[in-house]
């Protein structure tokens, strides 16, 4: 389900975005579907109407005002596969980015063509090189394509270390690096990205998850693609332009890159195409231009609000972050606090094997911030507790997570 194209809602069932989207105080928006989360394909386990949803890395601003109009715009000629309607967002994307035809995918989402840019380039006798700890998917893909997995703690700042990771195996087929990392949220400089390209053993590519690079202040390594080099740099419209639920993303690599995707076995390469809502909302998101950087504000104020607060009260984070997200040490399992701070109506995201007692919170309104901060102090005094193992496996709840792109 998670490569499917979902349909897109029309502008008029999201009421409150517009008043969202110029910066006014307003509550979360309680659509179809807003309390009910499904767990793979398993059942629905319902959250409180009130519940504070910060673990999936979604933006509460949702779509940008210009997108909804998009939406409505096109909504009514959904009878029709009107492909020329992808065709023209492809190529805002191509102008924006000094790319030649043939250098883009666009996609339903970021999942499918990153699954398929790691999947195309490793196998049995191709490893993967990664951090850790990192977005899963890269080891996820590296397990279903049997490839060996090199893991690679991040610096003492937290960013990929790209020399160990060259050093990590002499001709892996891939490597991965998120920046932003997810879930640290911190940044690897771009001059370490461009330094692993030209050091790196020919026939290997560096894949290149930029799903939160318009949350930073930091340099793309997008024109790398132009430039042809080994590089395949993946991107989402589902972070700072608030589409988790619309699904479009894009995949920028050379031709022959690109058309390597096709060797993968079905059905992962089974992609659908994006949905010509999805693709007018992109479009029209690309060409919003005080969009991002207007986002960007607003996330960076409350997320430096949210730390600062933290901090002051002597809570250890990791430093650095430049993405809607961050890390906090809570001082037991991570898992085990999650379910104290479900019990105060706040979801926080998960933890990761490499910092068992850190949990991942994504930043969400100043009002959902807050909340969070009342609990989290509470949460925090109470004594680490005991939990069983029926507990660990049958939660109270299901909490979001971005691991679940349905």
């Amino acid at each position: 389900m998670r490569i499917l194209g979902a349909a897109s809602a029309a502008a008029t069932s999201y009421p409150a975005l517009a008043a969202i989207q110029q910066g006014a105080a307003a509550a979360p928006v309680q659509g179809p579907g807003r309390k009910a989360f499904g767990a793979d394909m398993g059942d629905m386990r319902h959250l409180n109407a009130d519940t504070v949803i910060i673990s999936s890395n979604e933006n509460p601003l949702g779509p940008a005002q210009s997108a909804l109009g998009a939406i409505a715009t096109t909504a009514p000629l959904g009878g029709r596969y009107h492909m020329e309607e992808t065709m023209q967002t492809v190529q805002v994307l191509y102008d924006q980015f000094n790319l030649k035809k043939g250098y883009i995918a666009l996609t339903p989402g970021s999942g499918g063509p990153l699954d398929l840019a790691l999947m195309s380039n490793i196998g049995p006798d191709k490893p993967l090189v990664y951090a850790d700890p990192s977005y899963e998917q890269g080891p996820r893909a590296a397990d279903t394509m049997k490839a060996p997995k090199f893991p690679v703690p991040l610096t003492a700042t937290y960013a990929h270390d790209v020399r160990a990771m060259l050093k990590a195996h002499p001709s892996p087929g891939a490597y991965y690096i998120v920046n932003p990392n997810n879930p640290t949220g911190t940044m690897t400089p771009r001059e370490d990205i461009l330094w692993l390209l030209q050091n790196k053993p020919a026939g290997s590519v560096v894949i290149v998850d930029e799903a939160y690079f318009h949350f930073s202040d930091h340099e793309s390594v997008l024109d790398q693609v132009a430039a042809d080099k080994d590089i395949i740099v993946l991107r989402t419209f589902s972070k700072i332009y608030g589409m988790a639920g619309l699904r479009a993303g894009y995949a920028a690599g050379r031709p022959d890159l690109l058309a390597k995707f096709n060797t993968v076995a079905a059905p992962a390469r089974s992609l659908a195409s994006i949905s010509i809502t999805s693709s007018a909302a992109a479009r029209a998101s690309l060409l919003d231009k005080d969009l991002v950087s207007l986002r960007r504000k607003i996330n960076s104020d409350v997320r430096a609000e949210t730390l600062e607060f933290l901090t002051k009260k002597g809570y250890k984070i990791v430093p650095g972050s430049q993405a809607n997200m961050f890390m906090v040490d809570v001082k037991r399992p991570g898992r085990a606090f999650q379910m104290q701070m479900m019990k105060e109506n706040v979801a926080i995201g998960r933890t990761w094997a490499a910092m068992p007692n850190y949990v991942r919170v994504t930043v969400g309104t100043k009002d959902e911030m807050a909340k969070f901060e009342t609990a989290f102090v509470k949460c925090m005094d109470q004594a680490p507790g005991t939990v069983n193992g029926a507990e660990l496996h049958l939660p109270e709840h299901y909490v979001p997570s971005e691991l679940h792109r349905a």
